[in-house]
């Protein structure tokens, strides 16, 4: 008897298109989500069980477009299959839905308060997460979690704690490629954000510094109390 496996009839990873080639017309679409995925390995240096997308078509339909969200989080799933890595994020292959996507809102509306967030709603993803720059009376973060097939607004002042995640994610001023502004982070359970790797440099640059200063102090003490500090070495 001949067993029939529809998955085997499905186009995978590699045959499907990564992006749907829209151009961002905004720097931040791409450099925050990637500041995200960049807080997430160093958050989560040991755990190989998650992955970040950034600009990557999600397919959820053979017959439909990928969806596109400048960000998304999927966990239980590999965070790489070999050194080519994923060229497009496809559910009857990863059988894992992303439990957060992330946009960020350009001049150009894409729909990010309306079509694009039923669609993910529809789909079933946990959280919405929208962050748009250019506001200036309404919140510049929101957070949105699923709740009875709806999307409900989170408010926690700046950041707001994700459980299903274990981390938190908000919005503080920071540096990150030089670039002094308000960032999008992930936060630990204390409410304390993880550092960009150019802020984890420089506080290690100044805890070397004070090292070397106490170090310097020791020895002035000990010169005046007649010992000399390389006769201890």
């Amino acid at each position: 008897m001949l067993n029939y496996n529809p998955l085997a009839c499905l186009p995978s990873s590699e045959e499907l298109p990564d992006s749907d080639d829209t151009p961002v017309d905004n720097e931040l679409q791409d450099l925050i989500p990637g500041l995200l995925k960049a807080l997430l390995a160093m958050a989560w240096p040991e755990r190989m069980d998650w992955f970040f997308g950034v600009d990557m078509g999600i397919y959820y339909d053979p017959d439909l477009p990928a969806i596109v969200p400048d960000g998304f989080l999927s966990l239980g799933v590999e965070r790489f299959y070999d050194e080519y890595l994923r060229p497009s994020y496809v559910l009857w292959e990863e059988k894992k839905l992303p439990i957060l996507v992330f946009e960020v809102v350009s001049q150009t509306y894409r729909g990010e308060y309306s079509t694009k967030k039923a669609e993910y709603a529809k789909l079933g993803i946990l959280y919405y997460v929208v962050y748009n720059p250019l506001r200036r009376r309404k919140p510049r973060l929101e957070v949105y979690k699923l709740v009875n097939n709806a999307y409900e607004l989170l408010h926690d002042g700046n950041h707001v704690w994700l459980p299903e995640i274990g981390l938190g994610i908000g919005i503080e001023r920071g540096t990150y490629l030089g670039i002094p502004r308000e960032w999008v982070y992930w936060y630990n359970e204390q409410g304390e954000r993880f550092l960009t790797p150019e802020e984890q440099a420089q506080q290690a640059k100044q805890q070397a510094q004070q090292a070397q200063q106490q170090v310097q102090l020791l020895a002035e003490r000990l010169r005046s109390l007649g010992v000399d500090p390389d006769s201890l070495t």
